[in-house]
C-alpha cells in the first residue's frame, strides 16, 4: 500500500501510543471543537497562540519525525507562504481624501487666510511690509505637529513593496486559520481511530434517538465509509501501476487520446469500487446481519479516566481564556 503510506493527511497512527492516543474519544472531539470554533472574532495573538499550542501538543505526544515532515513541515510552510504573500500585496484600504468645498472656494478661503495672517504679523511702524520682508507668512499651512508615539500605518515601503498594518494583521489572521483548521483536524485524526470516532459520535448523538433520529445506522454508515477509504485508495493504485505497466506514448496520443483513456480509467474505478461495496453488503448478509439495533458491536469502551477529566479541566481554562483575552479589538 505504497499509495496509503505517502498520504500526508488524515492517517491513524497505531505507534507510538501517545497520551493523546489514551483520551477518550469525546473529549477529543470537544477540543477540536474548541481549536475550530475560538478562532471566530479572536485577535491576532490569540489565533498565533492556538498555533503555538498545536505544535506544543505534537512535541509533547512525541509524534515521528517522518510524519512532522509530511504533514506539519508542508503545512507551515504553506502557511508562511500565505502569510508573506498577503503582506506584500495591496491591503484593501484605499481611503481618499474628499474636500468639502469645491476647488476655487478652497483657493479663495487659503488667499483669504494669507492676507489676513499678513496683515496682523505687521509691524505697526510698518504697516506696509516694505522693511521686515522676513515676517510675512510663506505659508498657510501649520506645521506638522510632532506625534506621541512612534506608530507607522506604513511599516515598509521601498518602490513598489509595501508592507502595511492592514495587511500583515489580514496575512497573520488568514495564515493561522489556515494552519488550525487543517491541522487541528489532522491531528485528531491521527490519534483516533476511525471506530473510536464513530463510537464517540453514536454517545454523542443518542439524545437524539427520542426525536427518532437513526443514531446508530448513521454510525454504521460512518464506520463502513472509513473502512471503505483504504479500499480506495488500494484501487486507485492499482489502476496507476496498470497504466504504467502499459508504457502508454502520451506525446503521440495527443489530448483527446489521453482524456479518452483516463476516462475508461474512472470507469474502470467504479465498477471496481461497486464491486467491493456488493461484496461487502454480501459478507455482511452472509453472517447475519439485519439491522443494526439487532447486531451491535461495540468497538471500543467509552469511559473517562483521570487523564480525560484533566483534559476536560484545560479545555474550560482555555475557553474562559478565550472569553477574557481573545476578543478582535
Amino acid at each position: 500500500m505504497d499509495l496509503m503510506r505517502s498520504m500526508p493527511l488524515g492517517l491513524y497512527l497505531e505507534q507510538p501510543i501517545s497520551w493523546l492516543h489514551r483520551l477518550d474519544a469525546r473529549v477529543k472531539m470537544a477540543a477540536l471543537l474548541v481549536f475550530l470554533l475560538s478562532p471566530i472574532q479572536a485577535n491576532s495573538w490569540w489565533r498565533i497562540g492556538l498555533v503555538l499550542l498545536l505544535i506544543g501538543l505534537t512535541i509533547t505526544a512525541r509524534i515521528p519525525l517522518r510524519l512532522w515532515r509530511q504533514q506539519m513541515g508542508l503545512l507551515l510552510a504553506f502557511s508562511l507562504s500565505v502569510l508573506v504573500i498577503t503582506a506584500i500585496v495591496p491591503d484593501g484600504l484605499s481611503v481618499e481624501h474628499q474636500p468639502r468645498l469645491p476647488g476655487k472656494e478652497i483657493a479663495a478661503s487659503k488667499a483669504a487666510a494669507t492676507e489676513e495672517s499678513e496683515k496682523t504679523q505687521f509691524s505697526w511702524y510698518d504697516p506696509r511690509g516694505w522693511w521686515d520682508k522676513s515676517r510675512s507668512v510663506s505659508s498657510s499651512e501649520p506645521d506638522p505637529l510632532p506625534q506621541p508615539n512612534n506608530y507607522r500605518y506604513v511599516i515598509f515601503h521601498q518602490g513598489p513593496l509595501k508592507i502595511t498594518r492592514r495587511s500583515v494583521d489580514i496575512g497573520v489572521r488568514f495564515s493561522t486559520l489556515l494552519f488550525t483548521l487543517i491541522y487541528s483536524t489532522n491531528l485528531y485524526l491521527l490519534t483516533t481511530a476511525p471506530e473510536e470516532i464513530t463510537a464517540g459520535l453514536e454517545e454523542l448523538m443518542s439524545p437524539l434517538e427520542r426525536l427518532k433520529v437513526p443514531v446508530t445506522e448513521i454510525a454504521l454508515t460512518l464506520t463502513l465509509s472509513l473502512r471503505f477509504i483504504p479500499l480506495v485508495l488500494e484501487e486507485v493504485q492499482n489502476l496507476v501501476r496498470s497504466v504504467r505497466t502499459r508504457a502508454i506514448n502520451w506525446k503521440k496520443l495527443g489530448w483527446r487520446g489521453a482524456v479518452k483513456i483516463w476516462i475508461a480509467v474512472c470507469e474502470r474505478l467504479l465498477q471496481n469500487l461497486l464491486l467491493r461495496a456488493e461484496q461487502i453488503a454480501s459478507s455482511m448478509q452472509v453472517r447475519g446481519f439485519t439491522s443494526p439495533n439487532e447486531h451491535r458491536v461495540q468497538w471500543h469502551e467509552l469511559r473517562l479516566k483521570t487523564g480525560d477529566w484533566l483534559a476536560i479541566v484545560g479545555l474550560a481554562l482555555l475557553c474562559g481564556a478565550r472569553f477574557v483575552w481573545g476578543w478582535q479589538v
